[in-house]
């Protein structure tokens, strides 16, 4: 059984906090890692981009000038891709970028990344975290106490409380810090990626992950 130490929202050790071998200390397999966080930056394109070929763009249906004897290069359209105002060779068109990975990854995928945080020793637990107001000030003083002023600090909050919305306004004006609602570790709907939830690219885009007490608790109930 993994153990790491329990904070208070002082920054202050209460005590220590269990955590199961099989969740947060396997040997992490950076393969599935890789192909989940391609699968989530993937769906989250659009899709949207579109140019005009040749054939779309208007104009352009009269030959310029004759073929012969002008003394200029031939040409048949001035719509084509080496004429100014021309249409574009070969750009792209709206697509689907959106990829599925198997369930069995995506929690493994997880569990690999939560691993990962804990053997650096960037896995904080705290017994709970609220502020009254959505201020700046409060989640510097939080900062200050752990020492984490200046690094990419990922909080996961456990469940849409307006103490916890709080937390989470409190970071947006803050470089590097990020605050995500975990009441499903991304494994929820396994069509979709969580647009707000736990995922292993913000796991990963952060150096240090801070997570309640509830939370830990959580994911250890979703990904026994």
């Amino acid at each position: 059984m993994a153990v790491v130490d329990l904070y208070n929202v002082k920054g202050q050790k209460i005590g220590v906090q269990e955590l199961k071998d099989e969740i947060f200390n396997i040997e992490p397999n950076l393969d599935v890692m890789w192909r989940y966080i391609d699968y989530q930056l993937s769906n989250k394109r659009a899709g949207t981009a579109s140019t005009k070929t040749r054939a779309e763009v208007s104009g352009g249906g009269k030959k310029p000038w004759p073929q012969k004897h002008t003394g200029r290069a031939r040409h048949g359209s001035i719509r084509s891709p080496i004429w100014r105002h021309g249409g574009v060779a070969h750009g792209p068109k709206p697509r689907d970028w959106s990829k599925k990975l198997p369930k069995k990854m995506k929690r493994l995928a997880i569990k690999s990344a939560l691993s990962q945080r804990f053997r650096e020793g960037n896995l904080i637990v705290v017994d709970d975290i609220k502020f009254g107001d959505p201020k700046v000030k409060n989640m510097k003083q939080l900062l200050n106490d752990f020492q984490l002023l200046g690094k990419k600090v990922l909080f996961v909050l456990p469940w849409k409380k307006p103490e916890y919305e709080n937390v989470k306004l409190a970071c947006r004006n803050i470089p590097g810090l990020k605050a995500i609602i975990a009441d499903n570790p991304g494994v929820g709907q396994e069509d979709k990626v969580k647009i707000d939830g736990l995922n292993v690219y913000d796991i990963i885009n952060h150096e240090k992950l801070v997570l309640t007490k509830d939370v830990v608790e959580k994911i250890e109930e979703v990904l026994k």
